[in-house]
């Protein structure tokens, strides 16, 4: 009876958002092909790699053990394989340059549980499902400070930097000096950013501020992937709530307004005549 050997591996390449590139193998060998180092003490895994035709969406998972010489749990949080690219190859390990690529995509969703990792990998058509086109509505569908907005946040009006007093709740809650500049409610619906620090790069959107006698507290939606540490230096953004009155007021940038504010509500679809011609907003009387 002859034995049978194979000599396959998956090799797979990861281009962070940062342009770092990053080569795992689930072989149990480096490899080295494309000008990129293949490490195999990483303790990476591939489930079955789903595909389809059409415009279905090839789907694969991904699994591995955190450590410092592959995935580093710090990394994730941060946000630097948020989306990043990937190419799996199947490769012949004894001769390279035979081997061919049997998915190409983005990274998806990231779970950590118990010091490992489990990754989503999405194809070239998943872009395709997302919903597209403008919404016409009364708020803004811009973000503050983009092309279309046309705000510029580096004015001293709508940005200020501050260093951390406190930090509480694993960084969902920032403690910064007063900053009597700022009208209250100036900073609702803007952002955080961490300038420097272990966190530096880091960013959370605000959701409520509370102006205290000893400074401002800062409540953020969601804590940053790194949390910022005490004697860290932030920039506190100005928030929008995307009102056309907003927009005029808090920011002069009522010609740039995306949104429709005259736009007709659903309330206007139950509209119904009077009689006595008033149309003051009062609920109707029928007799």
């Amino acid at each position: 009876m002859t034995e049978v050997t194979t000599t396959r591996a998956r090799a797979w390449a990861l281009t962070r958002a940062d342009g770092v590139v990053m080569g795992f193998t689930d072989h149990d060998r480096d490899l080295d092909f494309g000008g990129i180092s293949f490490r195999a003490a990483t303790g990476m895994t591939a489930a079955a790699i789903m595909q389809g035709t059409g415009l279905s969406v090839d789907n694969t998972e991904a699994a591995g053990a955190l450590s410092d010489s592959g995935l580093r749990e710090e990394d994730i949080l941060a946000g630097l394989y948020d989306g990043a690219k990937l190419v799996i190859w199947e490769v012949d390990w004894q001769a390279p340059v035979w081997r061919r690529v049997l998915f190409r995509g983005t990274l998806g969703e990231i779970t950590r549980a118990g010091g490992a990792f489990k990754a989503e990998m999405r194809g070239l058509t998943e872009p395709l499902s997302r919903v597209g086109g403008r919404v016409f509505g009364p708020l803004c569908p811009a973000v503050l400070g983009d092309a279309r907005c046309g705000v510029d946040l580096d004015q001293p009006a709508f940005r200020a930097e501050a260093v951390l007093v406190a930090v509480a709740e694993r960084g969902a809650v920032l403690d910064l000096p007063a900053l009597p500049a700022f009208a209250e409610g100036w900073f609702v619906d803007g952002r955080v950013q961490v300038l420097d620090g272990t966190a530096a790069g880091a960013s959370a959107s605000i959701r409520r501020e509370e102006r205290r006698a000893s400074g401002l507290r800062l409540h953020l939606w969601a804590a940053p992937g790194m949390a910022p540490l005490a004697g860290d230096t932030v920039a506190v953004i100005a928030g929008c709530d995307k009102r056309f009155a907003t927009c005029r007021l808090k920011f002069v940038n009522q010609a740039n307004f995306q949104g429709f504010p005259h736009v007709p509500g659903d309330d206007w679809l139950l509209a119904t005549p009077r009689s006595d011609g008033s149309a003051t907003g009062g609920s109707l009387t029928l007799g």
